[in-house]
């Protein structure tokens, strides 16, 4: 996996060097979609100099900025940054494996689909906030907890999405297949996960969006560390600062994080033809 997106991003790197136009063309498109924060950045400066907001209600962004490097300065930041990631990675990891591997089984299967779709959509539809209190109660407030909660929100958007690939698969490659003579594991390697593949990626993006959403949760319920926790902390101890800071370094790797499985997803879907707008 790690390999995998290394190659990824030093293919992009490539592609940017030797063609100008396309690294001016991101560029561009990273100034247009930097506009809006930013000019609500200024308004937001300008309202607190000039005293029309509260500090305490809304600190201005200079102010979030100096308890930022505070935070690095001291080795909070890393220290708990570092801790939610890599308790999302592991949450997502296994929520990942494992929907995948149903998803196959539902997809290519009616009688899996029968025995375990009924019950797996009845658990989707129960919300986080729901299930966190008795996963905590199961395991109580250490690492195995947290893994769960962030697990149980994970598997369900790439399961849903791996079935529903493999079902919109076109009937009529089953029957190339037949003519060319495939046995069932290169009907499934050759035909099937490519053909799944746009779907599966799709679950994969949104099983990590929702699997950071669960770390939020799984965090701010009880930890003792991780950006949860910081907020958790600086809500004690009422430091609006240090809670902004948390909200962005949340929304910042989020984006980072998504907008990395975008170029994933170019890198491995480059052959459809898609309506660009």
């Amino acid at each position: 996996m790690g390999d995998g997106i290394e190659v990824v991003i030093k293919s992009v790197k490539v592609q940017y060097i030797r063609n100008p136009g396309v690294w001016k063309q991101f560029i561009s498109d990273m100034s247009i979609g930097g506009l809006i924060p930013a000019f609500t950045i200024v308004v937001w400066q300008l309202a607190g100099d000039y005293g029309l907001i509260s500090s305490e209600f809304l600190p201005t962004p200079l102010s979030i900025a100096e308890a930022c490097v505070n935070l690095a300065v001291t080795g909070e930041l890393i220290h708990h940054l570092g801790v939610s990631m890599g308790r999302a990675g592991v949450g997502f990891l296994i929520g990942a494996v494992l929907g995948l591997l149903l998803g196959v089984l539902t997809g290519l299967f009616r009688t899996m689909e029968y025995v375990l779709d009924p019950s797996i959509q009845v658990l989707r539809l129960v919300p986080h906030l729901a299930i966190a209190p008795l996963i905590i109660l199961w395991f109580g407030f250490g690492e195995v907890s947290k893994v769960a909660i962030i697990l149980s929100g994970s598997f369900f958007p790439l399961y849903i999405n791996t079935f529903m690939g493999i079902r919109h698969v076109d009937n009529k490659l089953f029957e190339v297949a037949k003519v060319l003579g495939f046995n069932r594991i290169q009907k499934l390697r050759r035909l099937i996960i490519p053909a799944a593949l746009p779907s599966i990626l799709l679950g994969l993006r949104l099983s990590l969006a929702v699997a950071w959403i669960g770390l939020v949760v799984a965090e701010l319920i009880g930890s003792q560390s991780g950006v949860g926790f910081l907020i958790n902390e600086a809500k004690q101890n009422s430091d609006t600062e240090v809670i902004f800071v948390g909200i962005i370094l949340f929304a910042i790797v989020g984006k980072l994080i998504d907008s990395l499985f975008k170029i994933i997803e170019r890198r491995f879907l480059f052959w459809r033809d898609n309506y660009q707008g």
